[in-house]
């Protein structure tokens, strides 16, 4: 069955190299795992400045190196000037899907009223917002670059005000506490991508808390190892539909 990987990037990871970044071995390592899609952002949107320039290069990557597998999503930074036109092209110009967020990496939260502004034209552009909790463990972060999580709490307000936004945490399991976790499901607007579930048959632990119809593939892809993704849809016991809806059917209704 074909697999849509909702968290991928291209470029370079700014603090070490790692395995497959670069875009045809990243195209071709996902090929080799039956990924027949990847929403793929760009490591340079954690600290470059020129987003404008960013997206332009996500979309002329994909398209030189994609091979009908990578689909690019942009970013925007409301605390840049002029942030408004980046929406706009890659909504208009650019036609993607959605956007990615590094809330943590840019320095606001999710109560700026910068982002409640940038939250709202998203959403009403029909626009899906992922939001990348986390990038790294804080554990084997740079000591000069100590990036903490994004509070997801005021998500749960904010889609109460916004009632077309649809969400995507990514990276998030491991910064998300099990009681906003419920509670951020509850909403029904937001799904959570897989990359960092731990342990042992983690998918049929995290059904407990989290339907699968909000659940989606993501490997976080070059930063993390995209076969142990694969791995934890093999060492859970899922029924079809289970399995059908996480490796692609909840993203394409997205």
């Amino acid at each position: 069955m074909p697999i849509t990987d909702t968290n991928a990037h291209l470029s370079r990871w700014p603090f070490r190299r790692v395995a497959n970044d670069d875009p045809p071995s990243l195209v071709a390592q996902l090929k080799r795992l039956a990924i027949t899609e990847a929403w793929t952002g760009s490591y340079d949107a954690l600290l470059h400045r020129d987003l404008s320039a960013v997206n332009e290069r996500i979309v002329a990557d994909c398209q030189r190196h994609g091979a009908g597998v990578l689909r690019p999503i942009g970013c925007v930074n409301p605390t840049l000037p002029d942030w408004e036109e980046d929406l706009r092209r890659c909504d208009e110009v650019y036609k993607m899907k959605g956007i990615r967020l590094y809330p943590n990496y840019h320095l606001y939260e999710l109560t700026d009223e910068r982002f409640k502004k940038l939250f709202a034209m998203a959403s009403a552009r029909g626009l899906l917002v992922q939001i990348a909790v986390m990038m790294e463990d804080e554990r084997t972060q740079h000591p000069l670059v100590r990036v903490p999580h994004v509070n997801t709490a005021p998500l749960i307000d904010l889609l109460k005000q916004t009632p077309k936004a649809r969400v995507m945490l990514l990276n998030g399991f491991r910064a998300v506490r099990a009681g906003l976790l419920l509670r951020l499901q509850a909403t029904r607007r937001v799904w959570f991508d897989l990359s960092t579930l731990e342990g042992m048959a983690g998918i049929s632990r995290i059904l407990k808390q989290v339907p699968a119809d909000r659940l989606v593939f993501g490997t976080g892809a070059p930063f993390y190892i995209p076969e142990s993704a694969v791995l934890k849809l093999k060492e859970s016991k899922l029924t079809k539909g289970q399995l059908d809806a996480i490796q692609f059917k909840n993203a394409q209704a997205l």
